[in-house]
């Protein structure tokens, strides 16, 4: 009596699953490094009997966040907010003119030196130009977190634009197609990973125009709570507002990096080893 054996039916293969104990060192690696930091710091601060005027320690810097939580929290989303619109302005403005300065390379050659000459100026610098134009507050952040954080997304896209191969260029003209089929087939998809792996850049910088104008010419914000507490020698409310601007850095940067994942996850085929 023989045996038939259906070889169309598909054919499971266990996959060995980690254990449910083992510890996942790549997502637990930032909180560590962030613990090990705080930890030194603390360290370094009681061995060397730093006064609080000089170098608080962790401990007196999360009593201040603490102790000053109602300001610092009306200031933290105050200067979230200048961020994110001037973050928003840059976004849509630098994807224009990136677009447009890598359309030809007359435009390229005759834009890029003055778009190099203009982020070559400091912007702290034109603070007191945007004051006498709109006056103190909010929009001289929100401007001044604009003009430092589009540079880098007109950068990349004019970049992701101008190095298209002229050997795809010329095969797209022979089958006829024209200028605008080849930067909306190729040049735009071409560039869209430098565009979203420019936001990562741009919204750090946003965040130092929003801090810097804050300092200098509003009367909200982190920049303006933490000149007060210089001003007031209140050093703890400093190194406060700073941790404060740290976490929402990186709370935004990780929103811009998870949405180049999801954007352009087709062109990042490589893994970094353990």
């Amino acid at each position: 009596m023989s045996t038939v054996i259906d070889t169309a039916a598909p054919v499971k293969i266990a996959q060995a699953k980690p254990p449910a104990s083992r510890i996942n060192w790549v997502r637990a690696a930032p909180w560590l490094y962030t613990l090990a930091l705080f930890a030194a710091w603390e360290v370094l601060v009681l061995a060397l009997d730093m006064p609080a005027t000089i170098l608080p320690s962790p401990t007196r810097v999360f009593q201040a966040i603490v102790q000053y939580w109602s300001p610092i929290w009306k200031n933290s989303l105050q200067t979230l907010y200048t961020t994110t619109v001037g973050f928003a302005i840059a976004v849509v403005a630098g994807l224009g003119i990136g677009l447009f300065i890598g359309w030809s390379k007359t435009i390229y050659a005759g834009l890029y030196p003055l778009m190099i000459g203009f982020n070559a100026i400091p912007k702290v610098a034109l603070v007191p130009i945007l004051v006498i134009w709109f006056g103190i507050g909010t929009v001289p952040a929100v401007l001044t977190a604009f003009l430092i954080s589009f540079f880098p997304i007109v950068v990349n896209v004019a970049t992701g634009l101008a190095t298209i191969e002229p050997e795809t260029e010329d095969v797209l003209r022979a089958l006829g197609a024209r200028k605008m089929d080849i930067m909306l087939k190729v040049g735009i998809p071409r560039s869209m990973p430098y565009f979203f792996g420019s936001l990562k850049i741009a919204i750090t910088l946003a965040f130092v125009g929003s801090v810097v104008s804050e300092t200098v010419a509003s009367n909200y914000g982190l920049g303006n709570m933490m000149s007060s507490a210089q001003s007031q020698f209140n050093v703890p409310l400093v190194f406060a507002g700073l941790l404060m601007l740290a976490i929402e850095g990186i709370a935004m940067y990780a929103l811009m990096a998870w949405i180049e994942r999801r954007m352009t996850g087709w062109a990042h085929r490589s893994t970094m080893a353990n």
